[in-house]
Parts: structure tokens; C-alpha cells; sequence
């Protein structure tokens, strides 16, 4: 066995923890690697761009990472835009954190804002640039939110570490980003918390579904689903 190995995990499940209460959302210096954490109440959004194998296997290189970075870098300026905290890039995915009183609310007009972009600035600059590409790829993309009490903890080695989310909140998000039959996904939690600008059309009809839940999400029986979109 690699010795250091050993010697590591001993190290770790021999710290006690140092865990304090977040009002922010951390910086991963912000936490000592050695045992820190932050608890926190946050919203968390996955914002995940569907189809990257396909993608990759139909068009060339070029054409592919120009859409997902047009997809990461619109999602990112929405998120930021939004008040959110990004804290992690997965690919095609990225993940931002929201506090505060209004954290819901922002999270969600983010999500909105972001499906806005996929269909009326990307799809549309796709076919301007490629029209053979719009014949056999059509761009989608899926965002979960959910909100909750999550452990941030940093995970590595030295100068190879990053921040960890660990509870429901960011695990639940993460899979609802995954649900494709709808764009915007988020927990019953998340939408009793929002106002009537991101719940209502203007003539008072509700933009969002409910559904009995995800086989494999069974935090929550009931869950919400939207295609709707927010200009930014």
C-alpha cells in the first residue's frame, strides 16, 4: 500500500471537527483543510447542459466546445447576475450557491433567466453560425434548485482542493438538473418561497407543474417544473 495513503485517512478520521455557522458563502480559504466546515442554510442550482456525449460524438471538437462554453459562460454571468456564488464546474455543469432572505427567489430567476438564454440567444446563434448543425442537434439543458442545511467542507490535497457541499440540499439539485422533461426543476420548499412575479403570468395563471416527485429523488413527494423563461 502507498504508506502516505494510510497515514492520510488515519490523520482524517482522527480530526475533530471545527464547524462554525456560515452567514455567506465561503471561499475555499475560508476553510481550514485540516477539519473545518461551514454549516449553512443556502439554496442550491445546478444548471447542467443535456446531450454533451451526443454532442460531442456528432459535431467536430470546435463546434462542441464552442457551445458548452456559450452555455457555461451565459449561465455563469445569469448566476452571478442573480447574486449567486459559483463554487463549482463539472464539464458541462456548473453549480452556484444563494443566501440570504431571498435566496429562493434569486436562485429561481436565474434558472429562468438561463433557460432564456439557451433558447433566444444560443439555439438561435447556432443555426446562424452552422446551419447544418440545427438538422441533427437541437440544444436542451435542465436546472434543479433545491434549499436546505448543507455542510461545506474542502476536499484534496495541497494545492489540489476545492470546496464540498454535503447534505440534501445540494445532492437533490444536482438531480433535478438531470430531469429533462422540464428545464427548471425545484423542491416544494423552494417554490412556497417565491413571489407571485416568478409563480404567476401576468393574467394570473401559474407557470409551474407539479408532479408526485422523481424515483430517484425521495426527499420530497411533491416537486415543481417549468419551461418558462426570464429575459436578463
Amino acid at each position: 500500500m502507498y504508506p502516505t495513503i494510510a497515514k492520510s485517512v488515519g490523520d482524517i478520521f482522527a480530526a475533530a471537527w471545527n464547524i462554525s455557522n456560515g452567514t455567506v458563502v465561503p471561499k475555499t480559504e475560508d476553510v481550514v483543510m485540516k477539519n473545518g466546515g461551514r454549516l449553512v442554510d443556502a439554496t442550491y442550482l445546478y444548471a447542467d447542459l443535456a446531450g454533451s456525449t451526443k454532442l460531442a460524438h456528432t459535431l467536430k471538437k470546435e463546434a462542441s466546445a464552442t457551445i458548452i462554453r456559450a452555455y457555461i459562460n451565459s449561465a455563469s454571468r445569469i448566476l452571478r447576475h442573480c447574486g449567486g456564488n459559483i463554487r463549482s464546474f463539472d464539464g458541462d455543469r456548473v453549480m452556484a450557491i444563494f443566501m440570504g432572505s431571498d435566496k429562493n427567489v434569486k436562485a429561481v430567476r436565474a434558472a429562468l433567466g438561463i433557460n432564456w438564454a439557451v433558447y433566444r440567444v444560443i439555439q438561435p446563434a447556432i443555426e446562424a453560425k452552422w446551419t447544418d448543425v440545427s438538422q441533427s442537434y437541437t440544444i436542451n439543458h435542465g436546472v434543479g434548485i433545491d434549499t436546505g442545511e448543507a455542510l461545506i467542507v474542502r476536499g484534496g490535497v495541497r494545492d489540489n482542493n476545492d470546496l464540498i457541499s454535503i447534505g440534501d440540499a445540494p445532492n437533490d439539485a444536482a438531480r433535478l438538473s438531470e430531469h429533462r422533461k422540464w428545464n427548471t426543476n425545484i423542491t416544494k420548499p423552494v417554490y412556497e418561497d417565491l413571489d407571485e412575479s416568478i409563480r404567476l403570468l401576468a393574467d394570473g395563471r401559474n407557470f409551474w407543474t407539479s408532479s408526485n416527485g422523481i424515483a430517484a429523488l425521495g426527499n420530497y413527494t411533491t416537486l415543481y417544473h417549468s419551461d418558462a423563461s426570464w429575459e436578463i
